[in-house]
């Protein structure tokens, strides 16, 4: 999964990358001081993994990961070069979602581009200059296409939705709120990588004295998940300064720090979350002597489909998938004592994997 940070300059876009990768970044209370775009990679935290290493006495555990890529803070007019935002938009293009950093705590100390705190107007000013980029993709889609549509149906079909979208950008709204049900246009408009066509998790960035309540208590944040409902996103309050703080904490500090804070799970934990709702993603494990892993998949995939992600061979010579619940097999101790408590299944072609199956795949090539 990989997922792109926007943000105005100066939203604590940047600390927030800086603490959930750890890969320092550089942060400084002044505009465009993220000058190259930063890629971090971040396992994702799964304490399944840790039982299962144990049980199987694993040599190597291996989480899923998150890409993050952080770019400059886009500012009005990146899309034309202002600010150093339109170089980095391509980089956010092969993304599987956006999360928008939007400004929802006062602090006098600290720069707003627009000299004032208004999350809408902030969001309001992202989402105009991701538009403009797609007309631009568009433009040259269209000029391109339309030389040849004359004696092509299906070109003059697809130069037709083109033109449609770009209505429908031109007219402020985004990709992701055109709607079709030809499968032909669905298909194109996936191939285009409309930045506005992107899921978008938004990261309401508060005090905090926010955190403990989740922004419940600040009108920014109250505003901001009104928005999101419109497009289906997924809102969470995060105070990327105590996430700094977290990121150079162990496991076990970490944990008593938040308690003390009165939160039940940090900011990397709520974005992961929210990833994996608005992606429709699950996980399911394999374990053994050799290595415990997490690989991630898309909900309702079929058990050779899932077999694919380890290795084609294994969808390609898919007998049948042997396969146990994580809880059951915890209940049960190991997986002895869950065979012969009935609670391993042979599952065929068209089992649809679970979040948290424990599965061992049989196949023959």
């Amino acid at each position: 999964m990989k997922l792109g940070i926007v943000g105005l300059p100066n939203v604590g876009k940047s600390t927030l990358f800086n603490s959930l990768t750890k890969a320092g970044a550089e942060s400084a209370n002044y505009p465009f001081c993220t000058i190259d775009p930063n890629v971090g990679v971040v396992p994702v935290p799964d304490k399944r993994l840790d039982k299962l290493t144990e049980m199987y006495h694993s040599a190597k555990t291996t989480p899923a990961v998150i890409e993050f890529v952080d770019i400059a803070g886009l500012v009005k007019g990146a899309s034309k070069g202002e600010g150093l935002g339109n170089q980095f938009l391509s980089n956010i293009r092969e993304t599987d979602a956006i999360v928008h950093v939007v400004r929802c705590f006062e602090d006098p100390n600290v720069i707003h581009v627009d000299g004032s705190v208004d999350p809408i107007r902030d969001i309001e000013t992202i989402n105009y200059e991701l538009i403009f980029a797609d007309i631009e993709v568009l433009d040259r889609r269209i000029a391109k296409g339309q030389r040849g549509a004359a004696n092509n149906k299906e070109l003059a079909k697809e130069v037709d939705l083109q033109k449609r979208i770009k209505e429908h950008l031109e007219s402020g709204k985004l990709a992701i709120s055109f709607e079709t049900d030809d499968e032909d246009e669905i298909k194109w408009m996936k191939e285009y990588n409309l930045l506005t066509g992107k899921p978008v998790i938004y990261a309401a960035n508060v005090s905090e004295d926010d955190l403990a309540d989740d922004g419940a208590g600040n009108p920014y944040v109250q505003k901001v998940r009104e928005y999101a409902k419109e497009f289906g996103s997924e809102v969470f309050a995060v105070c990327a300064q105590i996430e700094q703080e977290i990121s150079e904490l162990d496991d076990d500090e970490k944990q008593m720090f938040l308690e003390e804070l009165g939160v039940s799970e940090s900011g990397l934990d709520k974005l992961i979350k929210a990833s994996y709702s608005l992606l429709g993603l699950i996980s399911y494990l394999t374990s053994g002597p050799d290595e415990t892993r997490a690989w991630t998949i898309t909900k309702g995939t079929k058990a050779p489909q899932a077999a694919g992600k380890i290795h084609t061979d294994f969808e390609r010579g898919f007998i049948k998938a042997e396969v146990v619940a994580y809880d059951d097999l915890m209940e049960s101790g190991n997986m002895l004592a869950a065979k012969e408590k009935g609670l391993v299944r042979q599952e065929g072609k068209e089992y649809v994997v679970q979040d948290g199956d424990v599965i061992l795949f049989k196949f023959n090539v």
